[in-house]
């Protein structure tokens, strides 16, 4: 008998292998989410900063690292990467950044009507309606990246640099 941590029952279908056209038109969308981020006027690491905020709030480890490592080739401290999960608390990120956050946030907890409205209310003091929709997009679409790696148990490997 098993407990469900090992064995067939535990292995988990990689759905972005299994499914392919899927899993490409995941990829498709969030290219040109990037390409709106950017026509809009969201630099690279505030796009990184949204990643990887939604990242931690869903637990993927996967993402979490492919993140982190985009953000410090963009650019982003390791110190504001260390303070993120809790950015409200610090004065290390810029008040675009701090309303992307928010907003992130807020589409990672649909029900929360509380946080939409607070978030909505801070974004609209500091980015246009193109920044507010270019960073919503960018958080539904690193969710649902999430929830593919999340569900495939995608493994985070130690990266050859770190190695001794």
């Amino acid at each position: 008998m098993s407990d469900g941590t090992t064995g067939p029952a535990s292995r988990r279908v990689f759905i972005d292998k299994q499914s392919p056209k899927a899993f490409h038109a995941l990829v498709q969308t969030s290219e040109a989410v990037r390409a709106t981020a950017a026509e809009a006027g969201l630099d690279r690491t505030t796009v990184e900063l949204i990643n990887l905020r939604v990242s931690q709030m869903n637990g993927c480890a996967f993402c979490l690292d492919l993140h982190t490592r985009k953000a410090l080739r963009a650019g982003e401290s390791s110190q504001r990467l260390a303070v993120l999960p809790v950015w409200r608390d610090t004065e290390l990120f810029t008040p675009v950044e701090r309303a992307a956050l928010g907003l992130a946030e807020a589409t990672n907890a649909p029900a929360d009507t509380a946080a939409h409205a607070d978030a909505y209310a801070t974004a609209r003091q500091v980015l246009t309606e193109d920044q507010i929709s270019a960073a919503i997009w960018v958080a539904i679409t690193i969710g649902a990246f999430n929830r593919v790696s999340v569900l495939s148990r995608h493994p985070v490997r130690p990266h050859a640099a770190d190695q001794p």
